[in-house]
């Protein structure tokens, strides 16, 4: 296990091109072969994960910087953020589970390493033709590019590229 996660984010063009689909493939696989995950979704609109009417809910609205909702088997900490100023590493801060790699859904404009998700119907342009930080495509075409590309159905390459970056990091470390 790693004192330092890798961080890796799952980005495309367009909403609807598969980033769920392709963390939610990531995790198991990854999983199989040893490596913890984490993850953090990035929502584009106000979202709730609690219930109007509970009482976690009515100590958020009354004001609490942060809510922490528990039971013996899961938590969610709820933050409040007025100055809509997110920032990743404070997000990163708040995984304090130890794990091997954090997958950050969405956050396009991160400067961190990236995956894009490209699909040919619903993606509007090629994202890393213009980033640096995009180390990899999963795409549903053949792309041709100086990165590495795999397709959507072909999860053991894209787990494989994905350990080898985390084994990498991890050497790096030490």
């Amino acid at each position: 296990m790693n004192k330092k996660p890798y961080i890796l984010g799952i980005c495309a063009a367009n909403s609807g091109s598969g980033k769920t689909y392709v963390i939610e493939n990531l995790i198991p696989e990854l999983k199989k072969r040893g490596y913890s995950s984490s993850a953090i979704k990035h929502a584009h609109h106000n979202f709730d994960i609690d219930k109007p009417g509970k009482d976690s809910f009515k100590i958020r609205e009354s004001g609490a910087k942060q809510t922490l909702i528990f039971n013996a088997g899961r938590s969610a900490l709820i933050t409040e953020n007025k100055k809509n100023d997110f920032d990743l590493n404070k997000a990163l801060e708040q995984i304090n589970q130890p794990t091997d790699i954090i997958l950050v859904e969405g956050l396009k404009t991160m400067q961190i390493p990236k995956i894009e998700v490209y699909r040919e119907k619903i993606s509007s342009e090629l994202l890393h033709n213009k980033d640096k930080n995009i180390i990899g495509v999963i795409s549903d075409v053949s792309i041709k590019c100086d990165i590495p590309c795999f397709n959507f159905i072909n999860i053991d390459k894209i787990t494989e590229f994905i350990i080898t970056l985390i084994e990498n990091e991890k050497n790096n470390l030490t």
